[in-house]
């Protein structure tokens, strides 16, 4: 618990005991919010569970969170329902001490549900065996609205979990009901007593049952409902059954159902639960007859309360509707005369005289009223009875019986919650009036209160005292005087008011109210409108009193006190009851009672009794306390009313319990659990200590400097008055756990570190080993075979000369492979590259086959990479080769350079016309110095039609009269070469190709050329004309011509050519330095470089 210390700012402290500001309400208040809002439900007050109801399904009752609590320490957990039942069940078997948990709270604050996982704990952490299974499956039907089975399938854990479920109520159907605060409200108190054997087995139980509240059968406030097993038997029985009982299946048609008027709840299925009542009637070994006679009382009393009274002539009470009394008598196997009498008359005896004395019509509703009280009380006192018949180990019954009457080595363990435990001041604002019923209740109230009081006191005091530290008296409120107001003989209230109903006379609620302020009108929590002063007189009605409980002051109507408190069943209806068939209803109306002429015993003296013996009971055993609280009215998981709260925390006196545990010291562990907790804060004690933990516990609260008030040692536990002394020492826990987690995970790290380390080196060691292993065998096994190829090797080396054998085999072999390589990784790139890698003496033939097939190989690829264009081009460059190769200057330069391409497409003469008023442009690509040529318009258009121009370039003509130099444009087409005026275009001389005779240039280097053509009037003759590109156009004019047989290339001679008239020119050529033509007497003069 210490642990959640550090988390108290934000969800509280789990113990209120450690408050800081214990005497404060609101520092109460608000620590149980924090934890209800954080869905934390539980807290201590010291030993004892205070439990808020969340109103929804939480997550911390598994198997689980069972396993996790038991047999833990009692504060080593956080706080739940299960600690206390581990604790208490513990304690049983270690101590073999009886064990009482007592569940209190107001109605809808979840004393059912902890009751039923107390008994879930306990069904899951005790001992088993055949016997015991029996015994389980009795409890486990015993409640019948819980959807319960009992399988010996299920027979172990499974029957364990689900015997907390069924032992909580055993008759919810006959004994709970709606009410405003609750659906399913318990309306009677019960104490539960499971016997348990040496091994803490349950073998045995018991249920005793108080104050059932009968009015209810009989009147009900809006709103709320009669007991469930009416609206079951209306609502679940099938047809058959309700026309046996004469009944219908509508609740508004019977007065002792219609009166809340809401008969239908959204939260009940009444037809299922009633299926559920019957199978677990069954299971419980109740016969076929006895469940129908059980049925037939629910009827008999709906039935009776539709019974209505008139008044006759003499003002005696007629019964209206005789009928049903004839249905109440069948139903209740009773004499319809007998019964009808019985209503209407009362029996007087006087004087040993008998008497039959007609009732009023009030006296004959409260005879009505009175016999059904009596007979739902009277069932459901046997349906306990039998149900305790039940739940006896019938193997061992003399046994058991021993146990029960507490044999030495059985123990027992009990748990008690009183019913209608509502809160004394909220009852105040929503009732009408607090009637005879709720004085009951609160004075159940006070007692239980006075004994948590002294029981808490007497364990501090035991505690103390075994510790052997002094024990400082504690101021509390003793609510002993108001147990003593109301319960004292002769002058208490309750025999007040018995004095009252017994005294002849007209004894009246007003002169039971003037007898209190007679008798007890001076106590100072007794107060009246008469004995008031003039302010209390004005909250003060003149028919109440007012008591001051410990809790705050509740006002009582005195109205029907008397009546209530007498209960009194008429002689003769008792007679009639006693006379029936059914066995029930003879059990409940035995013929005995009719022989003792005593005064019953009321019903204050009655609940008195059973009430102090009940705390009889409760002091013989060693308590535990579940505080059950509400936190809403209106039933949502996350509203904290804290006005509500509030006075339940009242009238609770949780307040006082706290302050009674506040009142020595806050904190208390054992010397074991607080040194191996805080040890870790000193240096004498960590982390081991060596002496006894009570000297331990000495050491470290001295090194922490407490001081002397602040903590005393015990034999056993260390003592610490204030919390603050407590948080203080958790706060500086926390933080020394954050040091110590820092060296640890350090040290944790260091080790790992050096772990690996080891590791590794051992792995690096191991590995290293076997890797030069490894590679001491991969080199012994390489020098092996090195050694074995250097002795073939050299072997083969020797015999390489000889014909192949096995000696030479291998060497042979290398040496091809190693030529093979080497070819392959040297072989010539290009066609031009005629290297090749030197074939040994073996090998020549085969390296001149590969040479040869690798340089086709090439050629192959390189033919197959030309395209048309390009080998168009190479074919030029070999005609010109043939030309001129080796005959003329220039040849070698040009080799290099390509010739112009051929022009694209044809130029029609039509064309050209459409498009004459459209420039034109020509460009011819100049190898040199890519200079373009333009061709005019008036050009193309002088060429034939359907010709197309194959090449073109810029020339000078020497005219054939005084050779003077003209620009002309050289255009070459597929039939003629054209010769065009370069400035104006006009078209100077054609000259058809099969006209060409002949083409003649010298071997110089320089650019003239001759073409030689026919000379007559029509044509001009040779031209003599100078190109720049001389070897490009002669050879592009010779293969265009196909004329390159005619190409004629003289060598420092003289050109003779045929000029107009038939006369001859020629043209001389001088080796010069220079190019240059110039005009002499013979002719032309060229000089040029020689080749």
């Amino acid at each position: 618990m210490e642990g959640a210390l550090t988390a108290r700012d934000r969800v509280g402290v789990q113990d209120l005991v450690l408050l800081e500001d214990y005497q404060s309400e609101t520092a109460f208040l608000n620590n149980i919010k924090k934890r209800f809002k954080e869905k934390l439900i539980y807290t201590y007050i010291g030993s004892v569970l205070v439990s808020v109801n969340p109103y929804q399904q939480l997550g911390f009752y598994t198997p689980y969170h069972m396993e996790k609590y038991q047999g833990v320490n009692f504060y080593e957990m956080p706080p739940h329902v299960y600690a206390i039942a581990d604790n208490t069940y513990r304690s049983m078997r270690n101590e073999s001490s009886n064990q009482c948990i007592l569940i209190s709270g107001e109605s809808g604050s979840g004393k059912t549900e902890a009751s039923k996982y107390i008994l879930q704990y306990l069904s899951v952490c005790s001992a088993s065996n055949e016997q015991v299974e029996y015994i389980k499956s009795r409890l486990l039907q015993s409640n019948p609205v819980l959807e319960v089975k009992s399988s010996k399938a299920r027979a172990n854990r499974a029957v364990y979990r689900s015997i907390a479920r069924c032992c909580l109520c055993c008759f919810l159907a006959f004994g709970n009901a709606k009410t405003h605060r609750n659906d399913n409200s318990s309306r009677f108190g019960k104490y539960m007593d499971i016997e348990f054997d040496y091994r803490g087995a349950p073998v045995g139980g018991h249920i005793l049952n108080y104050l059932l509240e009968r009015s209810r059968v009989v009147h009900q406030a809006s709103g709320e409902r009669n007991f469930h097993i009416f609206y079951q038997l209306l609502e679940g029985a099938d047809d058959v059954l309700l026309s046996r009982l004469m009944l219908t299946k509508s609740p508004d048609k019977y007065a002792y159902t219609n009166q809340g008027k809401c008969a239908k709840v959204s939260s009940i299925c009444d037809r299922r639960d009633f299926v559920a009542v019957q199978k677990a009637l069954k299971v419980l070994d109740f016969s076929p007859k006895n469940i129908d006679e059980l049925f037939c009382i629910v009827a008999s009393v709906l039935h009776l309360g539709n019974v209505t009274f008139t008044q006759n002539e003499d003002g005696h009470a007629v019964v209206e509707r005789q009928h049903e009394i004839q249905k109440i008598a069948n139903l209740l196997g009773c004499q319809y005369e007998q019964l009808l009498q019985a209503l209407t008359h009362r029996t007087i005896e006087a004087n040993k005289e008998k008497m039959q004395s007609p009732l009023t019509v009030e006296q004959a509703l409260y005879a009505r009223d009175a016999l059904s009280k009596a007979i739902y009380g009277r069932m459901f006192d046997w349906l306990v009875s039998n149900l305790n018949r039940s739940l006896t180990n019938k193997h061992e019954s003399s046994d058991i019986q021993r146990i029960h009457y507490n044999v030495w080595d059985y123990i027992k363990f009990g748990t008690v919650w009183p019913c209608l435990t509502p809160s004394l001041l909220c009852l105040t604002a929503t009732l009408l009036s607090n009637s005879f019923e709720q004085f009951c209740i609160n004075f159940c109230n006070e007692k239980l209160q006075q004994l948590f009081i002294e029981l808490t006191l007497k364990q501090e005091q035991e505690e103390y005292r075994a510790e052997g530290i002094e024990w400082e008296p504690v101021e509390y409120f003793n609510n002993k005087i108001i147990c003593d107001l109301v319960e004292e003989r002769h002058q208490g209230i309750i025999d007040i008011l018995d004095e009252e109903c017994l005294r002849p006379g007209d004894a009246s609620d007003n002169t039971f109210l003037t007898k209190m302020e007679e008798t007890v009108g001076k106590h100072p929590h007794f107060i009246t409108h008469a004995l008031g002063n003039s302010k209390l007189r004005k909250t003060i009605g003149y028919e109440e009193f007012r008591l001051v409980h410990y809790a705050g002051e509740v006002t009582y109507s005195v109205k029907g006190f008397l009546d209530k408190n007498n209960d009194l069943l008429y002689r003769d209806l008792k007679v009639a009851m006693s006379e029936s068939k059914h066995d029930i209803i003879k059990q409940a109306f035995p013929v005995t009672e009719l022989a003792r002429l005593k005064r019953p015993e009321t019903v204050g003296s009655q609940f008195r009794t059973s009430l102090n013996r009940l705390m009889d009971i409760l002091m013989s055993k060693e308590p535990s306390y579940v505080r059950c609280i509400k936190p809403n009215d209106a039933k949502m998981s996350d509203r904290f009313d804290e006005t509500l709260v509030r006075h339940q925390v009242k009238y609770l006196g949780l307040m006082e319990n706290l302050r009674v545990r506040r009142a020595g010291f806050a904190y208390r562990r054992t010397h074991e659990i607080f040194l191996n907790r805080y040890k870790s804060l000193c240096p004498s004690t960590w982390p081991h200590y060596d002496g006894s933990p009570r000297k331990g516990v000495d050491v470290l609260c001295k090194y922490l400097d407490y001081k002397e008030g602040e903590y005393r040692l015990g034999k056993t536990k260390v003592f610490i008055r204030f919390p603050r002394t407590l948080f203080a020492t958790e706060d500086a826990f926390q933080i020394r756990k954050h040091e110590l987690a820092t060296i640890i995970q350090s040290v944790f790290r260091g080790w790992r570190q050096k772990k690996m380390f080891m590791k590794m080196r051992d792995a690096v060691t191991l590995l290293s080993a076997q890797w030069k292993k490894v590679l001491a065998i991969r080199l012994r096994e390489k020098r092996k075979k090195a050694t074995v190829n250097i002795r073939k090797f050299i072997l083969g080396f020797m015999t390489r000369l000889q014909p192949r054998c096995a000696e030479n085999t291998e060497f042979l072999d290398y040496v091809r492979y190693s030529y093979l390589m080497r070819v392959k990784n040297h072989l010539p790139t290009s066609v031009l590259d005629k290297s090749f890698e030197h074939a040994p003496a073996a090998l020549e033939e085969t390296g001149a086959l590969l040479q040869k097939l690798n340089m086709k190989n090439l050629t192959l690829k390189y033919v197959k990479s030309v395209t048309p264009q390009r080998k168009a081009a190479m074919e030029e460059k070999v005609l010109a080769s043939a030309i001129f190769r080796e005959k003329k200057k220039g040849y070698d330069e040009s080799v290099g350079n390509p010739f112009q391409e051929k022009p694209r497409g044809k130029l029609l003469r039509h064309k050209l016309l459409i498009f004459k008023s459209l420039i034109c442009l020509h460009f011819q690509y100049n190898s040199t110095d890519h200079e373009f040529e333009q061709l005019k318009p008036k050009m193309l258009a002088m060429i034939d039609a359907g010709e197309q121009t194959l090449y073109s370039c810029s020339v000078t003509k020497y005219d054939r009269h005084g050779y003077h130099p003209r620009p002309r444009t050289l255009i070459l087409t597929s039939t003629a070469t054209y010769l065009f005026d370069a400035k104006d275009g006009k078209l100077k001389q054609k000259i058809p190709h099969q006209e060409l005779t002949g083409i003649s240039t010298s071997s110089l280097g320089d650019n003239v050329f001759v073409l030689h053509a026919p000379s007559d009037k029509k044509e001009k003759g040779d031209a003599i004309v100078q190109s720049t590109f001389v070897i490009e156009t002669i050879t592009k004019l010779a293969s265009i011509a196909k004329k390159d047989k005619e190409v004629k290339i003289v060598e420092n001679s003289s050109i003779v050519h045929d000029m107009a008239g038939g006369k001859h020119g020629r043209i001389d050529y001088v080796v010069g330095n220079d190019v240059s033509v110039t005009k002499s007497k013979t002719g032309l003069v060229v000089v040029a470089p020689a080749r």
